[in-house]
């Protein structure tokens, strides 16, 4: 299978070994790959909060258990793991944790590989910013890792930049990717989403122009509200609910219908439009099958710009110049 007929879904094993249990593991994992899956993103602090232990760790176990039980899956995905957010002890997150200091990413490193059973992983994110170490002394720390690609989540662009610079300096390969919550409607200014708990971690105008500008990839968690676009047992969460939303909220209603897709697969075909790719976190097959069937769909030229027009400056696609 090549690049080009891989499903460009992310899925995201969060809550695998934790409340999603092994054997629907494996099944997601399973259609996963069966329908052209190819990236599955984890981290080694997954998921510590849900773990009787306290501690993370279980979901890279899954992985690595599934890859073993599955002769041949390796050459077949892509595996991203984190490292940086793992609480030292538990209780500890967020006053003390892993953080990203070179013996810190060295050794969760190995302890990731030894976990997932591999010798490599195709994309290393750094979980989240760590201001009491330079990002030149964690830099240089990633160079001698055994990643083919890094990439860091919830960070400043600014930081961002100052790592990638570091990196061409000494010649190692330089972040290419940004981890970042995105959906299509945007929460109230000075608020986070439920489960955004990073000053960063939200996709900002800023961040996505500077990735379309040097060329970085963007991967989007929490897309879909964790299923309240679509769930009438679910309420879109507060700080979704203000007036900058309501033109959005109608005219992804009128595209949903039109098109006869759910809401959430609108907003899943609209995030690629823009060059973001999503990740879904579901836990049911039946989420799974209904968000590879959004990252298939093709939104119409009049459906997109009827999307895009909710942001009213001139030029509301961030990968288009002004």
């Amino acid at each position: 299978m090549t690049e080009a007929t891989q499903s460009p879904l992310v899925l995201g094993a969060m809550m695998f070994g934790t409340t999603v249990d092994e054997d629907t593991s494996f099944a997601l994992l399973d259609r996963f790959v069966e329908r052209g899956g190819a990236w599955i993103d984890t981290a080694d602090c997954y998921a510590f909060w849900a773990a009787g232990t306290g501690r993370g760790g279980a979901s890279e176990r899954v992985l690595g258990r599934w890859l073993a039980a599955r002769p041949g899956v390796r050459d077949r995905v892509r595996i991203a793991t984190k490292l940086g957010a793992e609480p030292i002890e538990p209780g500890s997150w967020p006053q003390r944790r892993q953080g990203l200091r070179p013996d810190a990413v060295r050794a969760a490193f190995a302890g990731s590989l030894d976990r997932l059973g591999i010798d490599r992983v195709d994309r290393l994110w750094l979980h989240q910013e760590d201001r009491s170490v330079p990002i030149e002394d964690t830099v240089e720390a990633l160079a001698g890792l055994a990643a083919d690609r890094f990439g860091v989540s919830n960070h400043p662009a600014w930081l961002v930049e100052r790592g990638r610079a570091h990196a061409r300096a000494i010649g190692a390969p330089p972040f290419d990717a940004l981890q970042l919550n995105a959906t299509y409607l945007r929460p109230r200014p000075g608020t986070l989403p439920p489960g955004v708990v990073h000053r960063f971690g939200v996709l900002s105008d800023e961040q996505a122009d500077y990735a379309a500008e040097h060329g970085l990839q963007l991967w989007a968690y929490t897309p879909l509200l964790s299923g309240a676009y679509d769930n009438p047992a679910k309420d879109i969460p507060e700080v979704y609910d203000h007036p900058g939303n309501t033109i959005r909220r109608a005219a992804l209603d009128a595209v949903a219908a039109e098109t006869g897709a759910a809401r959430g697969q609108v907003v899943l075909a609209w995030l690629l439009s823009r060059g973001i790719r999503p990740m879904l976190g579901g836990s049911r097959l039946h989420q799974l099958d209904s968000a590879l069937d959004g990252v298939a769909l093709k939104l119409a030229p009049d459906h997109l710009e009827r999307l895009d027009a909710a942001d009213h400056y001139p030029w509301a696609d961030p990968y288009a110049r002004p």
